[in-house]
């Protein structure tokens, strides 16, 4: 991985998510390829650039592990050199939310999505108690 990685997390309610999806507008208007990777299972890092719900890659895990989902299909061009993934997870109070993030980052790692982006932004939930 050539590309900056940037973490933005801590407590719930500050404007993570906010920062993270303007940070990552900006960089991807300057013309760094971009990739921000929402990781919380409620996947509401990619509701400020789109006006869907976004499928998350863990909904899609054994579909992309088995080659029956496409990469493309949990990677969204959402602005000209921006991606967004979700990573999702269980529905909080159920599981731990760190082991669904792991499970798609090392996905993430696998696609070669992480080695095609300048510039990676990771949207983190502010309470992973696992």
């Amino acid at each position: 991985m050539s590309g900056k990685r940037i973490a933005i997390y801590g407590k719930g309610g500050i404007g993570k998510t906010t920062i993270s999806v303007n940070l990552a507008l900006l960089l991807a208007r300057r013309g760094l390829r971009t990739l921000l990777v929402g990781c919380d299972p409620k996947k509401d890092t990619a509701r400020l650039l789109s006006d869907r719900s976004l499928p998350a890659l863990m909904e899609k895990y054994e579909a992309l592990k088995s080659g029956a989902a496409a990469p493309e299909e949990v990677l969204f061009p959402a602005r000209e050199n921006l991606l967004v993934c979700e990573s999702g997870g269980p529905r909080p109070g159920v599981g731990c939310a760190g082991r669904g993030i792991l499970i798609a980052l090392e996905w993430l790692k696998k696609s070669g999505a992480l080695e095609r982006a300048d510039v990676i932004l990771y949207d983190v939930l502010g309470d992973v108690v696992c």
